[in-house]
């Protein structure tokens, strides 16, 4: 083929991998790669203004279609701001491979500007780094980098000194065997006749499903009706279980449903799927608990197991159906729904808008922006109070996606997912449920939207403070300090960087602006003022934190905070 650059050859390995798209911010040290870019096309430079922000765009776009997505950062600073990022596309398991530009190879140990050392930075949030320091080098590290990011579904990471991703040299064509296919995972016989044996022994058994159940909900629908189980799912399990399932109870956890609580502790038996949901204080003291998952670390991490299975969950459940025995006695499923219908009346009861009625409740905004969303929409979600109403209310129908920062748990996720997620799929309705804390982080981005012409829908959850903390802090008997944001008005902004934006603060406005905002057809932005003292109980409530609720109030009074006091009061008896 002739002598090209290192960088142009990265730039083909790419292509060949299926890769359209790398984010990033451009800079000396990466000028080789946006050269073999821009002269090789085929593969779109889309720029950020924050790399963390293409870290985590990567990341969605890997979530969303399965295959390989790509980021890039600059030496030193540049390439450290995609750690964050990457950290959470490592711990969700999506296929990203970084370039991590390096400072000139023959400067690198005498603290030169911007050194440092990605190889030993990135380590701990991939399962391939290294440093491509030679032609002959890079074919094999570039081969093992994207088949180990696409195998493992996780992180890869290129270290590129400038220097070097320009030398020019002869390559042999790339294998064409790249990109490895998904095995199929399953348990052997002998496992699954056990299993089946605890099942059938058992008398009340609750379903736990987590993100491990994509592709696998009519399987889980078949086995909840064989053993007459409630199903509860984990956060990351719902847009894959929750929907058009007569057997769901819902969510547990601290942002879940008193029903799912109490099917998981009402059981004798307890199967986990493609889970490990973190919070141990939420599983059944008692109960036989048998776990089936891909990843053998998952296994009793959380709890302790009677039985561990390491396999994917469809071809596990459909390993497993052949040698059960139907259950016939629907009491623990009966008790499970019946519960969860009254949990899902008082939580729906909650999401009402009354006009004049200020600030406006959360719940309304996300209720309403279920109603209005598009079927196949993407939403992408903040953590903390964002997550709550987004699992409390958002209505997932087989279509639609979900995605936000599990088991990172990062802020400002939202708006940089989003931006992946509509440049993957440009003609679906894209949108970003962000915490005014979350979106005000990486708010610069919103530019990103413009530039690169992304109809991304913004909806800000307005409500002043870092909620979710604040609440933390009430439980633990704490007067909040450090969670007050002084905000701008949102919409204004929005408007100044060409974006069309509503502001809302009455209720009886919210549809009608919300409609607009997610019927434009470029870039929009809701600014929705919510709430402030708006409390989100979770499904059970320990000594403890009833205890530090009232030493909050007493403290709140004596300090001369009596307001807020009041002010929680009111929203309460608003609803």
């Amino acid at each position: 083929m002739g002598k090209i650059s290192i960088a142009a050859f990265i730039v083909g390995a790419l292509r060949q991998a299926g890769v359209q798209r790398v984010y990033g911010i451009a800079g000396d040290s990466l000028n080789a790669v946006t050269e073999a870019l821009r002269e090789q096309e085929g593969i779109a430079w889309i720029h950020t203004r924050h790399e963390e922000t293409a870290a985590f765009a990567a990341g969605a776009e890997a979530h969303l279609t399965g295959s390989l997505a790509v980021c890039a950062g600059s030496c030193g600073p540049g390439n450290m701001h995609l750690i964050n990022g990457l950290y959470d596309c490592h711990r969700s398991r999506v296929p990203v491979l970084a370039i991590a530009a390096q400072i000139p190879s023959a400067e690198t140990g005498r603290n030169y500007f911007q050194e440092t050392r990605p190889q030993a930075l990135f380590r701990d949030c991939s399962h391939y780094c290294e440093t491509i320091s030679t032609a002959e080098q890079l074919p094999g590290v570039i081969e093992s980098a994207i088949r180990v990011a696409v195998a493992k579904r996780g992180v890869s990471v290129i270290v590129l000194p400038g220097d070097v991703a320009s030398q020019l040299a002869d390559f042999a064509p790339l294998s064409s065997a790249l990109l490895p296919s998904a095995p199929i995972v399953r348990p052997q016989d002998q496992d699954l006749d056990r299993l089946a044996g605890l099942l059938n022994d058992a008398t009340r058994v609750t379903m736990l499903c987590g993100r491990g159940c994509a592709n696998a909900h009519s399987g889980l629908l078949e086995l909840a009706e064989m053993l007459k189980a409630p199903i509860v799912h984990a956060l990351g399990g719902k847009e894959h279980v929750e929907w058009n399932n007569p057997f769901d109870v819902g969510m547990t956890g601290l942002i879940g449903f008193s029903s799912g609580y109490r099917a998981m502790n009402d059981c004798d038996m307890l199967l986990m799927l493609g889970t490990d949901f973190p919070y141990r204080q939420f599983y059944p003291a008692d109960a036989v608990i048998a776990q089936v998952d891909l990843r053998p670390e998952s296994l009793g991490l959380r709890c302790r197991l009677d039985m561990g299975l390491i396999g994917d969950v469809g071809a596990t459940v459909a390993g497993l159906l052949p040698r059960l025995e139907r259950k016939h006695d629907r009491a623990h499923l009966d008790r499970s729904l019946a519960h969860y219908r009254k949990a899902r009346l008082g939580l729906d009861d909650l999401a009402v808008g009354h006009a004049g009625r200020k600030p406006m409740h959360p719940q309304f905004l996300a209720k309403t922006l279920s109603d209005l969303a598009s079927d196949d929409a993407v939403f992408t979600y903040d953590v903390g109070t964002p997550a709550i109403w987004v699992a409390r209310y958002l209505a997932m129908n087989g279509k639609r996606r979900l995605i936000g920062s599990l088991n990172h748990g990062s802020m400002a996720n939202a708006l940089p997912q989003a931006i992946g997620a509509q440049a993957a799929y440009p003609e679906r309705q894209v949108i970003s449920f962000s915490g005014d804390g979350g979106f005000a982080m990486l708010m610069g981005d919103l530019l990103t939207l413009t530039q690169e012409n992304l109809p991304v829908k913004v909806v800000i959850l307005n409500n002043g403070t870092l909620g979710f903390v604040e609440l933390e802090m009430k439980a633990a008997g704490l007067l909040e300090t450090g969670v007050a944001l002084h905000n701008p008005d949102f919409a204004a902004v929005a408007t100044a960087a060409g974006i069309f934006a509503r502001r809302v603060e009455d209720p009886a406005d919210l549809q009608a602006a919300l409609a607009d905002v997610l019927a434009h057809p470029g870039p929009a932005l809701l600014d929705a003022v919510t709430a402030r003292q708006e409390l989100s109980i979770p499904p059970h409530i320990e000594l403890a934190q009833v205890k530090g609720f009232g030493l909050w109030l007493a403290k709140a009074v004596l300090n001369g905070q009596g307001d807020q006091v009041v002010e929680l009061a009111r929203t309460a008896l608003l609803r």
